[in-house]
């Protein structure tokens, strides 16, 4: 897959740029499949907030940027309807947009699914996803976002990319994601791994990993 792992979202002209870029046409020739799943594992998270994204009302610009048509693929439904049917759903997807919430959450579900098999074989499908939506393909997601019970102290990601992600770096609200917290998530993290801004993003194009920001950012090896 062509991936755009978002901090905060589509939230700037680049990231915006790059998104039609990969797409390789305007987002409103382009069908989006949205999945909040994420958003069920997270404490913080509420009906309200889960509608906002699916209404395109969320903080995270994705669902509101302006779609040939959007459609819900909610995975935890996914058990109770036959594999056919929703396999060619996200076959026929230009776009997965996946919210932010728990990570190690969305992986389980991606894993329980199938779903996760299947993304390796969606060549021409671009994934946008946000916080935990990003966070969910990487090696591994770091034990202080893990907030779900269930995950019972794993923090692995899908490992569909070699780098890890710490997002909402200098986020106002999130007084823990400050640098030297990154810089500690890094140290034990057990790979390359990037700390992003809500204004930055990582284009992932065959394998070849490129920062599209127009905020704050750091790599760490």
């Amino acid at each position: 897959m062509n991936l755009l792992l978002t901090s905060g979202g589509v939230t700037n002209a680049s990231i915006h740029a790059a998104l039609v870029e990969m797409l390789g046409r305007p987002t409103a020739e382009c069908r989006a499949l949205c999945i909040p799943t994420a958003q069920h594992g997270h404490p913080w998270c509420t009906p309200g907030s889960a509608w906002n994204f699916v209404a395109g009302r969320s903080p995270a610009p994705m669902v509101d940027l302006g779609w040939a048509s959007v459609g819900l693929l909610e995975l935890l439904a996914l058990p109770h309807r036959p594999r056919d049917r929703w396999e060619a759903w996200v076959r026929a997807a230009d776009v997965l947009l996946v919210d932010g919430g728990d990570a190690a959450f969305l992986t389980h579900w991606l894993r329980q699914t199938g779903l996760a098999d299947l993304l390796p074989e969606l060549r021409d499908t671009v994934w946008v996803g946000v916080s935990a939506g990003s966070m969910a393909l990487t090696p591994r997601i770091g034990p202080q976002f893990v907030s779900w019970a269930g995950a019972d102290g794993d923090d692995r990601g899908l490992g569909l990319v070699d780098v890890s992600i710490f997002p909402h770096l200098n986020y106002p609200d999130f007084p823990d994601n400050r640098m030297a917290n990154a810089e500690a998530w890094a140290a034990q993290i057990g790979g390359p791994a990037y700390a992003l801004d809500d204004q930055s993003a990582l284009r992932i194009v065959d394998g070849l990993t490129e920062v599209i920001s127009e905020g704050e950012w750091r790599a760490f090896p």
